[in-house]
């Protein structure tokens, strides 16, 4: 028997057959090899059939089948809402149709249900339920089709309804601003900053369009625009309490990154004076009191937000976050019993497994502790969906278009500034402490993390032709004037993050693919490679959960993987361009200190200072993981930590040898 098509399935649906779409709907889910995206339909159409049957436990178990391999599935919540409903447990199927909309807020039907709901209820939400509802009721069908798949991850085919839609309805605005959202999801942030510009321009008055161009230049790390932007739609619009409130908290941490510590936290105090259960602006506070080394007043912080809401993920990973800090054993007890619920959201789950981690790591329970590192980064994997391949491909880009012979023809042709100090490599490697050592001398700057590098990559890389991106292939077919002016907008873009010393540090790890984009733009940076023996970085970077980015630290394989592949092209960096970057091993850091300080020093043409070896009295923000860390003075007992879970580290140990 030809196995049902998906197609014939909601035929049946559509036109009331819902016994026989059962049936058929069975038969598909016993066909082996079926493509996880049908399975994921297929119980879902299952438990549609179910409801419609009046077979409401089937349809409800059906529904957690699809949410055990699809957690963040938001029409499966809304089944399970319809079939609470059914049976009148109004208060569980009002919780189930918010899950629904956390995880897809286009799903118009939920919406309407919460507001009947709340209206019977006189909630005191219902007028901005009801805004929603409204909102999207009046989005153009394909438009609201298009958000639904956006949410749905299925973002090509998305993007596809988009752009068709707005060949028929040129400059809609509401397209727009979805095409730029999936734009933002599938990485084309050129784009995407591109068609919010343009929707800002068009529709000065339009508050939506405003509020995403603003949390774009945020994203990207164009802090200073993003300032400038917040602040005009604040003064420009009575909007919504909530979109208000986004844009708020987006100025705040714009005021942040661009060191003005005192003005985001101001902002995030009034938040909370007006708002205070907004757990997510108690742990951004708490970021900011971190940055600033204010460590008792960022656990006060963190410990707000989870008092207010326990399952409240983030909190307890920025505990953990700190590094130093200790959970107290009912702290331990409150993460444990919030796993054990039902309804905590992924994101919370992963969050809490990787501090359950770090928590038992510090009580030396090394079984326990890696079964939640592990539990935590299988879950955060399976949401993102890596493909190390991919990584693989993009090295291997790198290897073949940026050769000897592109830097001996070019060398020396862009800005000839000696500012810029890039320390790179990969994250949890000992950028940090590299840069908070040279930081302490007078002639340097501190900044952050800057985006301009890998947003100049993006930007070059446009998109992706006959299965190949254009860059780094066109580094080659850039003009002497091209390259000068890049490396002109580098200075000048990065000028907002600087104070007044001549130099200035860099210090995004990941600007290691990009060394090459790096010497032709900029001919005279200094670079330092930041490394840390390959057992000891690797697992270091599994423990950590990272805010954006660095997807394939989630899997051992994954990351010995990528550890392989860093090597390689740093490998090649050596052979192409000798004596570009100096390499500093972690580990002859930390046992021959003052040594490679002076090493360090000469290579960046800087005299030696005392405050360079003392650079933990050096007052400034810092804005990573390690921040109370390279606060203390240099330690050796984080060389061999990886040893306390090297019976469970096999997979990582092969991957890395092989």
């Amino acid at each position: 028997m030809p196995t049902p098509s998906l197609k014939d399935i909601k035929s049946a649906l559509q036109s009331g057959q819902f016994e026989p779409a059962h049936a058929l709907i069975s038969t598909a889910l016993q066909q082996n090899d079926l493509p996880e995206s049908d399975t994921h339909e297929l119980l879902y159409l299952n438990a549609v059939a179910l409801r419609y049957l009046n077979k409401l436990t089937a349809a409800f178990d059906a529904t957690k089948q699809l949410l055990a391999l699809q957690p963040n599935n938001g029409r499966a919540y809304q089944e399970q809402a319809y079939c609470l409903l059914a049976s009148k447990d109004i208060k569980g199927a009002l919780m189930a149709f918010h899950k629904a909309v956390e995880y897809n807020p286009a799903l118009i039907a939920s919406w309407q249900q919460i507001v009947t709901l709340f209206k019977a209820q006189q909630h005191p939400n219902y007028q901005p339920a009801l805004d929603q509802f409204n909102l999207l009721k009046a989005l153009p069908a394909p438009v609201l089709g298009a958000m639904d798949l956006m949410h749905e991850g299925k973002l090509y085919k998305a993007e596809q309804v988009c752009r068709n839609f707005l060949q028929k309805n040129k400059h809609q605005v509401d397209a727009m601003c979805l095409l730029a959202e999936i734009g933002l999801k599938l990485k084309v942030y050129d784009d995407a900053e591109f068609l919010l510009e343009s929707c800002v321009d068009l529709y000065p008055d339009n508050e939506h369009a405003k509020a995403l161009y603003v949390n774009i230049l945020n994203r990207l790390g164009k802090f200073k625009q993003g300032a400038q932007h917040a602040e005009e739609f604040l003064a420009q619009f009575d909007a919504q309490q909530a979109l208000v409130i986004t844009v708020k908290a987006t100025l705040a941490n714009c005021y942040i990154n661009l060191g003005e510590l005192a003005r985001g936290q101001e902002i995030y105090q009034a938040i909370l004076a007006q708002s205070p259960e907004r757990n997510g602006i108690h742990v951004q506070l708490g970021h900011a009191h971190k940055t600033a080394g204010n460590y008792d007043l960022a656990v006060a912080a963190y410990q707000q937000a989870y008092n207010q809401k326990n399952d409240y993920g983030d909190a307890y990973w920025s505990l953990a976050n700190i590094k130093t800090y200790q959970f107290s054993d009912d702290e331990l007890a409150q993460m444990q019993q919030v796993l054990s619920q039902e309804g905590v959201t992924v994101d919370d789950r992963v969050h809490i497994n990787f501090s359950l981690g770090k928590a038992f790591e510090d009580r030396k329970e090394f079984s326990r502790s890696f079964g939640f590192y592990q539990q935590g980064n299988a879950l955060k994997k399976q949401s993102i969906g890596y493909d190390a391949a991919k990584s693989t491909a993009l090295i291997d880009q790198q290897i073949k278009h940026c050769t000897k012979a592109l830097f001996e023809q070019r060398s020396n042709v862009g800005n000839g500034a000696a500012d810029p100090i890039f320390i790179l490599g990969l994250p949890r490697a000992g950028s940090t402490l590299l840069e908070q050592i040279i930081a302490s001398h007078s002639q340097v700057d501190g900044t952050m993390e800057l985006h301009n590098i890998l947003g100049t990559a993006l930007k070059l890389r446009g998109r992706i032709v006959n299965d190949e991106p254009q860059y780094p292939k066109n580094l080659s077919e850039l003009s002497d004037q091209q390259l000068k002016q890049l490396g002109d907008n580098f200075m000048r873009d990065t000028q907002p993050y600087r104070q007044n010393a001549p130099f200035f540090i860099d210090k995004m790890p990941n600007n290691f693919i990009h060394i090459g984009l790096i010497k032709l733009i900029l001919p005279n940076a200094k670079i330092i490679d930041a490394r840390r023996e390959p057992m000891a970085c690797c697992f270091s970077g599994f423990k950590q959960l990272f805010g954006e980015g660095q997807d394939f630290s989630y899997g051992l394989s994954d990351i010995a993987t990528y550890y392989q592949d860093y090597l390689r092209l740093m490998d090649h960096w050596d052979q192409v361009m000798p004596g570009a970057v100096l390499r500093v091993q972690h580990e002859e850091l930390v046992h021959d200190f003052e040594n490679q300080v002076r090493r360090i020093l000469d290579y960046c043409q800087l005299p030696f200072e005392q405050s360079c070896l003392e650079f933990y009295n050096t007052k400034r923000n810092i804005y990573t993981p390690s921040a109370q860390q390279v606060r203390q003075p240099i330690s050796t007992k984080g060389l061999t930590q990886w040893q306390n879970f090297e019976p469970y580290l096999g997979e990582l140990k092969a991957t890395l040898e092989s």
